[in-house]
C-alpha cells in the first residue's frame, strides 16, 4: 500500500476543506421558563389568563397565516406520510428554482412529528368559582411540522421547519458547499460540481478562501432574512419587545475532500487501509482521531458509544470511527473522491457551547480539520516501512542504555511480546498515551496467564530502555516513539499475517485434503517424515 502522503502528493488534483452540511435549531430565549411564558401571554399578548389555550389560538392564527401565504405566492403544499423521503419530494421544487435563478419558497410540506411544547391544566383543590390558577410544563406531543423548501440565492437548496406550538422551535438545514458554489459563480470562476462538493476548480486556491470565509455571519443573516419574509407566530411587536431567536448547533459537519486523478489511486488507498486495519489498532482508536482521552473505567467514565467499523457496499468501502455522540467517517466519494468527514451531533463533546457563535463556529471546524489529519496521520503510521536491521537487533537482543542501565530483549515470537506490542499498537495511546493501569488491563484482555501491575511496570522499563515509549511530561503516561510504532506495527503484522498463516499451513497435521492444495505444507510433510525415519531407525533419507 502507497502511504497517505505519497497517494495525495501524486494522484490528487483538487483539495477542498470546508464546513459541509448544517442542522441548527433557533429557540426564543425568553420562552424557555414557565415565569416567561406566563409574562408572555399576559403582558406581551394580553391575554388575562395565560393558558395553553391561549397559545392554542395563537397556533390557530398562525396556521391560517400559512395557508394565505402559500394561496398568495402560488406554492405547492405536500402532507408527506410517513416513511417519504421529503428531500426527493422536493429535489424537483428546487431544481427548477435553481434554473429560474430566484430566491424563492418552493414547496410547503407538513408532517405529524414529535417535539416538546408548552402545556397548562388546572391546579388541584381549587374550587369551582375561584379564579383559576394554571400549572405548566414541557410535554412530548405529535403535532404538524410545516417544512419550507426554499431556494436561496446565496445559499442554494435549505429548508426551515417550524410549527404552531409554543415555544415556536424553527429547524434549519444549510450546506457548506452549496453556498460556496453559489460564490464561485458570483465571481465567474469555472468549476465542475460534485456531489455535495467539487471536482475540479479553475482557482483551487480562491476556492479554498472561500470556504475558509463561510462564519456564522452568512448563517444568521439567511436566517433573518427569510424570518422576514415567512409567516411567523412571533410579531414585530414582539421582536421589539426582545423575542427575538437565538441560533444553536443542532448538527455540524466538517469535510476534508480530496479529488484524485483516476479511481485506481483511490481505491489502492482504501484497500490497503482495510487490510492493516482489521487486526491493528483498537475500537478506541477515536482517542486519536478526535484528541480527547477516553475513560473506560474508574467514577467518572466517558460517556457515549465507541466502536468502529468498516462497511463495503458492494465495491464502495467506507470506515467510521464514533465518538461520544459525534463520528468520523471517511469514504470514497463517486469514486472521484476521498471523502474524510466530521459530524458533531452535539458541539459539546469538542468543549464547544451550543450557541451559534464565532467562538463556537471555530472550535468545531478545528476540531473537524484536525480530526481528519490525525485519522489520515494515523492509516499513514501503519503503511509505513519497516524499521531497519540495526533496530530490529536492538530490540530483540539484551542491550545496555547510554548511561549503563541493563535493557532486557524484546523476542519476537514471545507470547508476552508480541501481546504487548499489539496492546500499546492501539491508535489511543499516540495522542492520550498509556499508563500502568491501562497496560494491565489491555494485556489481561491479550494473554491467557495472568498479568500484574507489576510485570506491567516491568514492560515500561524495559519498552522505555529501548527507546520505544517515552514518558509524557508531569504525568505517569506514556506514549509511542516513531521508532516504537514502526516496531509494534512491524511486530504485530509480521505475527499475525505472516508467521501464524505460515506456520499453520506448514503443521502436519493437517487434513490430507488441505495439504494436498499447498505444495509447500505437501513438502515439510515428506521432510518431516523422512527425518522422523532417519531418527527412528538410523537409516538415511531415501
Amino acid at each position: 500500500m502507497a502511504d497517505y502522503a505519497t497517494l495525495l502528493r501524486n494522484h490528487v488534483t483538487l483539495t477542498c476543506r470546508s464546513v459541509d452540511r448544517i442542522f441548527l435549531q433557533a429557540y426564543v430565549p425568553r420562552l424557555q421558563s414557565t415565569g416567561m411564558v406566563c409574562q408572555f401571554l399576559r403582558w406581551q399578548r394580553g391575554y388575562p389568563i395565560p393558558s395553553s389555550a391561549a397559545f392554542g389560538k395563537i397556533g390557530d392564527a398562525y396556521v391560517a397565516e400559512v395557508d394565505k401565504f402559500a394561496r398568495a405566492n402560488a406554492i405547492p403544499v405536500r402532507r408527506f406520510a410517513k416513511g417519504e423521503k421529503k428531500e426527493e419530494i422536493a429535489r424537483p421544487y428546487i431544481e427548477a428554482a435553481a434554473a429560474a435563478g430566484k430566491s424563492a419558497v418552493v414547496l410547503i410540506g407538513i408532517a405529524q412529528e414529535k417535539t416538546s411544547v408548552w402545556r397548562s391544566w388546572p391546579a388541584r383543590g381549587q374550587a369551582g368559582n375561584a379564579h383559576p390558577h394554571m400549572e405548566w410544563g414541557r410535554q412530548m406531543a405529535f403535532v404538524n411540522h410545516f417544512y419550507f423548501y426554499v431556494w436561496d440565492a446565496e445559499w442554494g437548496p435549505a429548508f426551515w421547519k417550524t410549527n404552531a406550538y409554543a415555544p415556536w422551535p424553527v429547524w434549519l438545514w444549510l450546506n457548506g458547499h452549496e453556498w460556496a458554489k453559489r460564490q464561485l459563480a458570483k465571481a465567474g470562476v469555472a468549476f465542475t460540481a460534485l456531489d455535495n462538493g467539487f471536482a475540479s476548480c479553475a482557482e483551487p486556491a480562491l476556492l479554498q478562501r472561500i470556504c475558509d470565509r463561510l462564519g456564522p455571519g452568512a448563517v444568521t443573516a439567511f436566517f433573518w432574512r427569510w424570518q422576514a419574509r415567512l409567516p411567523s407566530p412571533l410579531t414585530r411587536e414582539d421582536l421589539r419587545a426582545g423575542y427575538v431567536y437565538d441560533l444553536a448547533f443542532r448538527q455540524f459537519e466538517v469535510s476534508d475532500t480530496r479529488v484524485f486523478d483516476r479511481p485506481a489511486a483511490g481505491r489502492a488507498f482504501f484497500e490497503g487501509l482495510i487490510r492493516d486495519h482489521l487486526d491493528l489498532g483498537r475500537p478506541d482508536q477515536v482517542s486519536l482521531v478526535f484528541g480527547r482521552a477516553v475513560r473506560l473505567a474508574g467514577p467518572r467514565p466517558t460517556p457515549g458509544t465507541f466502536r468502529t467499523k468498516v462497511i463495503t457496499r458492494g465495491v464502495d468501502p467506507e470506515i467510521i470511527c464514533y465518538y461520544r455522540s459525534s463520528r468520523l467517517k471517511q469514504y470514497f466519494k463517486e469514486h472521484r473522491a476521498l471523502r474524510t468527514e466530521l459530524v458533531v451531533c452535539d458541539s459539546r463533546d469538542f468543549g464547544a457551547g451550543r450557541r451559534v457563535t464565532y467562538e463556537n463556529w471555530n472550535a468545531l471546524r478545528l476540531a473537524g480539520e484536525h480530526a481528519s489529519q490525525r485519522l489520515c496521520d494515523a492509516e499513514a503510521a501503519s503503511a509505513q516501512p519497516a524499521p531497519d536491521v540495526a533496530t530490529l537487533a536492538a530490540v530483540t537482543l539484551p542491550s545496555d542504555t547510554n548511561d549503563g542501565q541493563h535493557a532486557p530483549a524484546l523476542r519476537f515470537g514471545d507470547a508476552r511480546v508480541m501481546a504487548l506490542m499489539a496492546a500499546i499498537a492501539g491508535f489511543t495511546c499516540v495522542i492520550a498515551g498509556f499508563d500502568n493501569h491501562g497496560l494491565t488491563a489491555r494485556m489481561r484482555a491479550l494473554l491467557d496467564a495472568g498479568y500484574s501491575s507489576r510485570h506491567a511496570t516491568y514492560d515500561l522499563r524495559r519498552l522505555r530502555r529501548k527507546q520505544l515509549i517515552t514518558r509524557i511530561p508531569g504525568t505517569h503516561r506514556y506514549q509511542l516513539t516513531p521508532s516504537g510504532r514502526a516496531v509494534a506495527v512491524l511486530f504485530t503484522k509480521a505475527y499475525g499475517r505472516i508467521l501464524g498463516p505460515g506456520l499453520a499451513v506448514l503443521d502436519p497435521h493437517l487434513p490430507a485434503g488441505l495439504a494436498r492444495r499447498s505444495p509447500l505444507a505437501l513438502a515439510w510433510t515428506d521432510l518431516t517424515r523422512e527425518l522422523d525415519r532417519f531418527i527412528d531407525h538410523g537409516l538415511a533419507p531415501a
